[in-house]
This record gives structure tokens, sequence and C-alpha cells, in this order.
């Protein structure tokens, strides 16, 4: 028998579905003050081609060219200690039922630093 457990791939303020901008998305289920830290999207693992695990918010976070939120290269987490990683923060109120977006650059395989590209909105 499966054990029935609470964990998902996704927060509860945030869910997976049909994208205007492009296949999937990541939208609010709630609405979302600015400055509100929407967790981590890409956890750094050298065993990985580009040098990172891509998480669930970070496989289908969209680009748009005026997001709503930033990426943030950091490298500890107050929770799990040094852990070097990206995470996603509003730069601005987003409200239920709107996708959440970053302005990016597509890594690339043959730029291991692809990290540092991130066009980050301010």
């Amino acid at each position: 028998m499966i054990k029935k457990t609470t964990w998902r791939p996704l927060p509860d303020f945030l869910t997976i579905k049909d994208s205007k901008i492009e296949g999937l998305g990541v939208f609010a289920t709630r609405d979302l003050p600015k400055g509100f830290d929407l967790g981590i999207s890409h956890i750094f693992d050298e065993r990985f081609p580009d040098g990172y695990i891509r998480l669930p918010l970070g496989g289908f976070i969209n680009h748009h060219e005026i997001p709503n939120c930033k990426a943030i290269v950091a490298k500890e987490d107050k929770e799990m200690g040094k852990l070097r990683h990206i995470r996603i923060e509003a730069f601005e109120s987003i409200a239920e039922g709107q996708e959440i977006t970053i302005k990016y650059i597509i890594n690339k395989l043959d730029n291991p630093n692809w990290e540092f590209e991130y066009e980050i909105s301010q």
C-alpha cells in the first residue's frame, strides 16, 4: 500500500496550467505581495550537464519581457544552510490566477555559468 504524504511539487500558492506564453506555466492560486519568496527554482549540482537540477518551479516558469518576478542567485538557504541555488521573488504584487514570469536567457549547455546570464529586472 502507498503511504499518503503531504509533499507537492509546488507550494499550495502555485499551480501549473496552460499558458498563453508557451506550453505550460506557473500561476498564483492566491494573491502574492511584492517581495514574496516563491521558492527555489534550481539547485547547483556539478554532476549535471549545465550544473543545475531544475525543480518544478524552474521547469515551468516562462520568460516575459515585462516580468513580475526576478531570479536571485544565492549561496545558502535559511532552512537548508549552504546550498547554491536560484530562487524566485516577486518584485510586484501578483494577483490570483496571474502567470508567474521572469526575464531570462535560456541556458546554454556549453556555458556552465549560464545562471549569471539571467537578465534580472529590478
